[in-house]
């Protein structure tokens, strides 16, 4: 049986990840897991977080799992949701927060000054944040978490920031809100997304259960 380790460092809706998991996977052993060996034992990791980035980032410090994440993204299959997505870069707007770094690239906010692609916002047309809602997201490549999720797929986001990769090849969906942003990412063994697959009904579960059956 496919053991996978829920990463529980104290910021993240683990208990929600694990009822959906739980859900789209029944055949797998899901744990919610907040010892470094148990997360190091475990077949594949989803790593969630919520909340502010400084916060997230202390938390998962104290905790003594950071390592065992990182161990976790060069190894094996990985799944990054919200803030455990942003978490994956090197660092966030979001209090000058350095991050893991296992991906290049920063964190940004969106502005209600000033949409995601640069473009001036005014008046009526001002941005409102945080992007909250269900939303379009374009596949800009094949993967096999994508399987049997039609393009443009609504999904539920609620977030202040979008990462913004530094190698553009890491991009793997987009989503417009006052200009394209990067919703999710992919390498190797990582797939991490910013919106939230638990919270998004048949189509997130679907892209739950694609995680338990990836082999990257």
């Amino acid at each position: 049986m496919t053991t996978i380790a829920i990463v529980d460092y104290g910021m993240g809706n683990f208990h929600s990840v694990a009822r959906a998991l739980r859900y789209a996977a029944p055949d797998a052993d899901i744990r919610i897991c907040n010892r470094a060996a148990d997360i190091d034992a475990a077949d594949r990791v989803v790593f969630p977080g919520q909340g502010a980035m400084a916060d997230c980032m202390r938390t998962l410090n104290e905790s003594g799992l950071r390592d065992a994440v990182v161990r976790a993204a060069r190894a094996k299959p990985l799944l990054g949701v919200c803030v455990g997505e942003q978490m994956l870069f090197e660092s966030s707007e979001e209090g000058n927060t350095p991050c893991l770094g296992v991906f290049p690239g920063t964190v940004r906010r969106f502005s209600g000054d000033q949409f995601a692609d640069g473009t001036p916002s005014t008046g009526t047309e001002r941005l409102k944040v945080p992007h909250m809602g269900w939303n379009q997201v374009r596949q800009t490549r094949s993967h096999a978490l994508w399987d049997g999720i039609p393009d443009l797929t609504h999904f539920y986001f609620v977030h202040s920031y979008y990462a913004a990769p530094a190698d553009p090849a890491l991009t793997i969906g987009e989503t417009d809100y006052g200009g394209k942003f990067t919703c999710a990412v992919a390498a190797a063994n990582i797939f991490a997304v910013q919106f939230h697959p638990e919270k998004s009904a048949a189509h997130g579960l679907r892209l739950y259960r694609n995680f338990v059956d990836w082999n990257p």
